[in-house]
C-alpha cells in the first residue's frame, strides 16, 4: 500500500544540475520522514539527506552540503532533491525511503522506491 516512486535522474555534465522527485502514496509526509540514499557499483549505500515529518527540517551529508537542497510539497505528497554543482563522484542510483528517528539518527524504516540513475560525466 505504501509506495515511493523516484523520477528525474539522467545524464548531466560536471557542474550541472538535476532535480529528483519522490512521489509518496499510502501515507502523508507528516507521518514518515523521507530520506535520500545513493549507491554506486562496488560501494556501500550512503545516506545523502533527509527531511523531518514533523516540521520539514532538512539534514545533509557533508559530501553534499551546500550543493543539494531537499524540500517537500505537502499538497502533492512529493519530496524533491535539488542537486547543483554536480560532480562525477555523485554518480549513483538514488533511492528515496521512509525514515524514522532511532537513537538520535534518522534511519530507514522499511519502505523504498525503485531508484533512479544519476550519471555525472563529460
Amino acid at each position: 500500500q505504501v509506495q515511493l516512486v523516484e523520477s528525474g535522474g539522467g545524464l548531466v555534465q560536471p557542474g550541472g544540475s538535476l532535480r529528483l522527485s519522490c512521489a509518496a502514496s499510502g501515507f502523508t509526509l507528516d507521518y514518515y520522514g523521507i530520506g535520500w540514499f545513493r549507491q554506486a557499483p562496488g560501494k556501500e549505500r550512503e545516506g545523502v539527506s533527509c527531511i523531518s515529518s514533523s516540521d520539514g527540517s532538512t539534514y545533509y551529508a557533508d559530501s553534499v552540503k551546500g550543493r543539494f537542497t531537499m524540500s517537500r510539497d505537502n499538497a502533492k505528497n512529493t519530496v524533491y532533491l535539488q542537486m547543483n554543482s554536480l560532480k562525477p563522484e555523485d554518480t549513483a542510483v538514488y533511492y528515496c525511503a521512509t525514515v524514522k528517528m532511532r537513537g538520535g539518527i534518522w534511519s530507514p524504516s522499511g519502505y523504498w522506491g525503485q531508484g533512479t540513475q544519476v550519471t555525472v560525466s563529460s
